[in-house]
């Protein structure tokens, strides 16, 4: 199966597991990531998101992939463009997960920004939070070992 493809279907279970999250434009926004998915990469696990740090702005939806090598952001814009963020797993500094009554945020703290997506519905918290730090935990092992050789 094509990387579009298996990112689409990833982010429509994710949707449908989850339905109360906000995500808007899937299909545009999984084109977009798969554009920069590279061939010895593996999709791991895909969301959507609002990645801004308010509940009120229903209109920022992104696509976050997770590849064995990195986390990949991507939105397909509405007239003409597209926004792609790529995070490394040495840029990852902390993951904290804020819950309120109806939706849940992560906040990815990274060496040069913090990224908050949000809009996520409060069933999909655990998840989220187990697959972003087993992957962080992982990385950052193989990174300290390969540093200690």
């Amino acid at each position: 199966m094509n990387n579009r493809n298996e990112i689409y279907k990833k982010a429509l279970e994710f949707k449908k597991k989850y339905p109360l999250t906000i995500a808007w434009r899937l299909k545009e926004h999984c084109k977009i990531a798969a554009e920069h998915i590279n061939d010895d990469e593996e999709v791991l696990y895909v969301f959507a998101a609002q990645k801004d740090p308010g509940v009120f702005n229903l209109v920022s939806t992104f696509v976050v992939v997770v590849t064995d090598k990195r986390l990949i952001l991507a939105q397909k814009r509405l007239m003409f463009g597209y926004f792609y963020y790529s995070i490394t797993p040495d840029m990852f500094n902390d993951l904290t997960l804020n819950m309120g009554i109806i939706w849940g945020k992560a906040i990815i703290d990274t060496v040069k920004e913090t990224v908050y997506l949000s809009n996520l519905s409060r069933d999909a918290m655990q998840e989220i939070e187990t697959v972003l730090s087993q992957y962080m935990l992982t990385k950052k092992n193989v990174n300290i070992e390969l540093k200690e050789k």
